[in-house]
């Protein structure tokens, strides 16, 4: 698990920082014409980078600490940011509202990863 977080950890933290300047610039014509969608296209760049940031730290948690709960933590934060900041970045580029019935289904995972590190830190000896 380690070494699978600490690469996607690593390369969602990137990505969010790429999708965090194009958005800042790149998109500033598309967001002039649908306001609304600026605000959630800074959700899924913000729950990206936080649970990226997540990841890496499981992947370096997973060394002292490895187990079950430090595993499903790590998957758990992977499949939240493909499903909840994916479904966001889908929602903003098609404008299909369907996106974002996908997108608690992500937050769900963050909870999970959340809950397995604490269940994680609770079992430190």
């Amino acid at each position: 698990m380690s070494k699978f977080a600490l690469v996607f950890g690593a390369i969602f933290a990137f990505l969010g920082v790429a999708a965090g300047a194009f958005g800042a610039h790149g998109l500033k014509p598309y967001f002039a014409q649908f306001p609304s969608l600026a605000e959630t296209y800074r959700t899924a760049v913000q729950y990206q980078i936080y649970h990226a940031l997540g990841l890496l730290f499981v992947g370096l948690l997973a060394e002292k600490i490895p187990g079950t709960p430090t595993t499903v933590a790590g998957y758990a934060f992977f499949g939240g940011i493909l499903l909840f900041s994916g479904s966001l970045y889908a929602l903003v580029f098609t404008r299909i509202g369907i996106f974002g019935a996908i997108t608690p289904l992500g937050g769900v995972a963050f909870l999970v990863g959340w809950a397995s590190l604490f269940i994680a830190a609770v079992k430190i000896k």
